[in-house]
């Protein structure tokens, strides 16, 4: 899927927008207009792969809560390792450097934490600074959230009733700020809050694309919650494509 940072429409409006948890594309912020002239005509794409067989894959057994049970008639299981034939899903691919000259401004639309069925929806996604941040408890259970973030003030914080909405933003850049629910230890989910909108969150297929970049050298990181980080540095002009693809394993 590619990026699309011209565009100024709300998350899931376009096809340049994020999309839903589960889409075998990248997902991505809504983007906004650069302060400064950063939009270019360049493009980074490529694919993360997973090599051998995951480890684990057990199911999530909920029944410390009835409501949780009664909200998931069939399995659930953990989404920190989800692989598609070799593609692995819940990557967080950005570009780690190579925007410092430019500044952004944040999109005016919040991106949405929901806790559905007792999980966090979306599991891993990303933001960019003082973008706002709305945390929803859609079941009829107490569900409590707990930020944990080492550049930006962390919180806790109790949604005991359906329907509950929080709102809560981050002023520095950080690579990741865990969300937790100490009621239900499975929910886990991360954000990674950047000053600019190169950023994505690969679905089923692997995939990210990023789009209209400004000429210049980058650093792209590919960041897993259990297999670590991983960066390549690339360069690209004015309208050259440049394709790079990353790989992990556990273990490594």
């Amino acid at each position: 899927m590619k990026f699309c940072p011209l565009v100024f429409l709300v998350v899931l409006s376009s096809a340049c927008a994020q999309r839903e948890p589960g889409a075998a594309e990248l997902s991505v912020a809504a983007g906004s207009a650069p302060v400064t002239s950063a939009l270019g005509t360049a493009a980074i794409h490529g694919s993360v792969t997973f090599e051998g067989t995951p480890s684990g894959g057990a199911p999530i057994s909920m029944n410390t809560d009835p409501v949780c049970t009664s909200l998931n008639k069939d399995p659930v299981f953990p989404e920190d390792i989800v692989v598609n034939g070799k593609h692995l899903k819940n990557v967080f691919v950005y570009v780690k450097h190579g925007l410092e000259q430019y500044s952004f401004s944040a999109p005016a639309e919040p991106v949405i934490l929901n806790q559905d069925g007792c999980r966090y929806s979306p599991h891993v996604f990303g933001m960019m600074v003082n973008q706002k941040l709305r945390i929803v408890n859609s079941d009829s259970t107490l569900h409590n959230v707990h930020g944990q973030s080492d550049q930006n003030p962390s919180f806790n914080i109790g949604q005991p009733l359906k329907g509950m909405m929080t709102e809560r933003s981050f002023a520095a850049p950080e690579i990741m700020i865990r969300f937790k629910c100490d009621v239900h230890k499975w929910m886990s989910a991360y954000a990674g809050v950047l000053s600019h909108p190169y950023f994505g969150v690969t679905g089923s297929d692997g995939a990210f694309d990023f789009e209209n970049l400004p000429p210049g050298e980058y650093v792209i990181e590919a960041w897993h919650e259990k297999l670590g980080s991983a960066s390549q540095s690339v360069k690209v002009g004015d309208h050259e494509t440049k394709a790079i693809n990353f790989s992990f394993k556990e273990g490594s």
